[in-house]
């Protein structure tokens, strides 16, 4: 899809270095880099395997990699259908302003919809005022009801146990 200045596309197995340089920069901006564990092959075997795990598409410009959006399905039983959870979407902060936050939105929001998806959620960090101010401006509600819940590491390996 092209857009004055960038275009967006699906990502391909030759785009793992950028996808992952892309999250290593969202990493670095929320200050979670020493969380930051990926590796291309990680990465190769979630958006390329089979069965995929998780999708991506790119914002491009002059032949650079500016952004992206990586996600997967979930489902909701409430609505009996599918959803799109947004993982990460990041703009290089010098392209920012650009509109191709709201483009990789408007791609999402279109494949949700054509996809038979009641929703398409995302998390964001409570200190980021910068992205909820965009994402109530796209038409975004926040659930503040709602806390994430998260089991890793050795907490993970003591459940399964």
């Amino acid at each position: 899809m092209n857009h004055p200045g960038f275009t967006l596309r699906e990502a391909a197995p030759a785009d793992l270095s950028a996808i992952l340089g892309l999250i290593r920069a969202l990493a670095e901006y929320e200050k979670l880099a020493h969380e930051c564990q990926a590796t291309e092959a990680d990465l190769g075997a979630a958006l390329f395997g089979t069965p995929a795990r998780a999708h991506a598409v790119l914002a491009e410009s002059q032949g650079e990699a500016i952004g992206l959006a990586l996600w997967f399905y979930n489902f909701s039983t409430f609505t009996g259908r599918p959803g799109i959870y947004l993982e990460d979407l990041f703009v290089q902060p010098t392209q920012r302003g650009r509109g191709i936050g709201r483009a990789l939105f408007r791609y999402l929001a279109q494949r949700a919809l054509a996809e038979g998806c009641a929703r398409l959620e995302w998390s964001v960090l409570d200190w980021n005022e910068p992205a909820i101010r965009f994402y109530r401006a796209i038409g975004a509600t926040g659930l503040d009801e709602w806390t994430v819940q998260r089991l890793s590491g050795p907490a993970l390996h003591a459940l399964a146990a």
